[in-house]
């Protein structure tokens, strides 16, 4: 894997997100997540969860530029709880076809885990290419997920 050392991070949490372009990085995220994203409206949620003040709420956006432009994303949740449910969830990742294989979605992954506390879950879609990524970085599938919806 070539890294690109071209591209900069920078971590929004909700004590610090001056400067987050938040539309920008929506529309972002709504373009590149694939098949695998969600609605826009979806997506602004969930942002706006994690940038939220209010109690159990909170989170990271992270978000990777190169050339002033976004190549790369994160969302991450703060989910309240602990032991039984792991601390944060990370809900969305997304990185430009561009850049894909040259080490920006494993950097963000790699960031949002170092800059919080707690375990990390995440749902991946069996077909999904990132999930052997997050196996590398030693993400692991102990369940198997059931929904019931409505």
């Amino acid at each position: 894997m070539a890294e690109n050392k071209n591209v900069s991070y920078s971590i929004y949490t909700p004590e610090n997100h001056s400067g987050l372009e938040k539309d920008e990085v929506l529309n972002f995220l709504f373009k590149h997540l694939d098949e695998y994203g969600d609605q826009r409206a979806d997506i602004a949620k969930c942002m706006d969860y994690a940038l939220s003040t209010s109690e159990g709420k909170g989170g990271s956006v992270l978000v990777a530029r190169e050339e002033g432009q976004v190549v790369g994303a994160l969302i991450m949740n703060n989910t309240g709880m602990s032991g039984y449910i792991p601390e944060n969830i990370l809900v969305y990742v997304a990185v430009h076809n561009s850049q894909r294989g040259k080490g920006v979605g494993k950097k963000l992954v790699q960031l949002a885990a170092e800059n919080s506390k707690g375990s990390i879950a995440l749902h991946v879609e069996p077909q999904n290419p990132a999930r052997h990524l997050y196996e590398k970085l030693g993400f692991t599938n102990k369940y198997l997920e059931y929904r019931l919806q409505r």
